[in-house]
């Protein structure tokens, strides 16, 4: 799915972040906040990861006023279509997530765009929810850039969170329950078994909400 060059990535392993958090002690909720293209697909991955508590499809980058799939399709409104995950910080790091995040979930070196899908509403972006989010972010990009693991730049947004607004019904698990949209099967899909076949560790089936 993505064109790797370091000799890290092409003996499969993606590069865990140099800089991250130790594992929490006691169990607790933190929230992070992904945008990598349709939703759909972010979604289907960040549901499947161990730790992961709850996932939302949703929209963040915009007004509250303007949060609706109508709207948000229209280019106009600054959302990208993006992906609420509650973790345990006792069971997995933002640095796991954020390794999700470029080496499976979508195409990081995208501009305003993931596949078929074009617009700034399908743009890479980190809505960063504090300052630790904001510095293990921008330090596993320069990390990715400078061992040239990609072959085209990062061109991941990391952007301070102002809102995150909950997507349309139909839209939360849109993978799991339509397995035979042929946008699923080519798009989605194979972002779920690249995540079971590259880290069966982190790796659990979903059958429906935590």
């Amino acid at each position: 799915m993505l064109t790797r060059t370091t000799k890290a990535s092409t003996s499969g392993v993606f590069p865990a972040p140099v800089t991250d958090d130790a594992l929490a002690t006691n169990p607790a909720k933190a929230k992070a906040v992904f945008a990598g293209g349709c939703f759909w697909g972010t979604q289907a991955v960040f549901e499947r990861l161990k730790g992961v508590v709850d996932t939302t499809a949703g929209y963040a980058g915009g007004s509250a006023a303007t949060a609706t799939y109508d709207q948000v399709t229209t280019e106009t409104t600054g959302h990208a279509e993006s992906v609420g995950v509650v973790y345990d910080p006792s069971r997995i790091t933002y640095g796991t997530l954020l390794r999700i995040f470029f080496s499976v979930a979508h195409d990081p070196t995208q501009v305003n765009r993931q596949g078929p899908d074009v617009g700034t509403s399908y743009r890479s972006a980190i809505f960063y929810e504090n300052e630790n989010q904001k510095r293990l972010a921008e330090a596993y990009i320069v990390q990715l850039n400078a061992a040239h693991v990609f072959a085209r730049p990062i061109a991941t947004e990391v952007t301070q969170l102002k809102g995150f607004y909950r997507g349309e019904d139909y839209h939360q698990d849109y993978a799991q329950h339509n397995p035979g949209n042929p946008y699923i099967l080519v798009c989605d899909r194979p972002k779920i078994a690249a995540l079971k076949k590259e880290y069966p560790d982190l790796f659990e089936e979903y059958t429906g909400k935590k």
